[in-house]
């Protein structure tokens, strides 16, 4: 099976001279169909610089990244830009709503830039938001609602259009224990259902809903667990 996400020897530098910084050093990995994927590591580590390259954010020094077998570099921004519309999900941690667009305009964006009719986005819209849990709240504003309901409203707008590839940058940081709890199975409902995921964590609690995890240091990966991942996150768990 062919992965959905796959970073081939990938290498990002930031700066030069003096100020260069190594962000990722020759990093492989791979996420596939209906598997979540955890990335822990201490800060700065190169977990957000991952997630930018594999959202195609960022584009890498060396190395190539490929969404369902296309070259991320090789489409140019505006290319990225369609991908990030149609076949990748992004969920940033500070939500990234639009505050004069209500719930279900934020939802609908991406599908509207993409060309889709009002009509045909907003429906598209209304679905995602009932699958998060908040078909009711399409019509509120970012300011009208709750940290967990904006989470959710972020969520709904990474699935929308059945997006292949979920990326998510601790995106319980800011949330409650309980509506963080949520916000991570309705991640991993989505995985399940044949998405590829990758979840940028610090918690050991949230990586144990992974089926894999991926520990980053200095830039490269240094270990991983498969889907006998340690006693101890599952311990930490739920």
């Amino acid at each position: 099976m062919n992965p959905v996400l796959q970073l081939e020897t990938v290498t990002r530098i930031h700066g030069t001279g003096p100020t260069e910084v190594r962000a990722l050093h020759e990093v492989g990995f791979a996420a596939y169909a209906g598997e979540l994927v955890a990335v822990m590591g201490p800060s700065g580590s190169g977990k957000s610089t991952l997630l930018t390259l594999a959202g195609g954010l960022d584009t890498p020094t060396s190395g190539a990244v490929h969404v369902e077998g296309v070259d991320l570099a090789a489409l140019g921004q505006k290319g990225r830009a369609a991908m990030r519309r149609t076949s990748i999900g992004y969920v940033f941690q500070d939500f990234n709503l639009i505050p004069a667009l209500t719930a279900a305009e934020n939802v609908s964006l991406p599908l509207e830039l993409d060309g889709q009719g009002t009509r045909g986005a907003r429906k598209a819209a209304r679905f995602a938001l009932e699958e998060v849990g908040i078909g009711e709240l399409g019509a509120r504003f970012p300011d009208e609602m709750s940290g967990g309901q904006q989470q959710r409203v972020a969520i709904a707008r990474a699935i929308v259009g059945e997006r292949r590839l979920i990326l998510a940058d601790e995106p319980t940081g800011a949330l409650d224990s309980e509506t963080g709890e949520d916000i991570l199975r309705l991640i991993r409902a989505r995985c399940d259902a044949g998405a590829a995921g990758v979840l940028v964590t610090h918690e050991a609690r949230h990586a144990a809903w992974a089926d894999r995890v991926v520990f980053l240091r200095d830039g490269v990966i240094v270990d991983e667990s498969g889907s006998d991942r340690p006693d101890a996150l599952l311990e930490q768990a739920r």
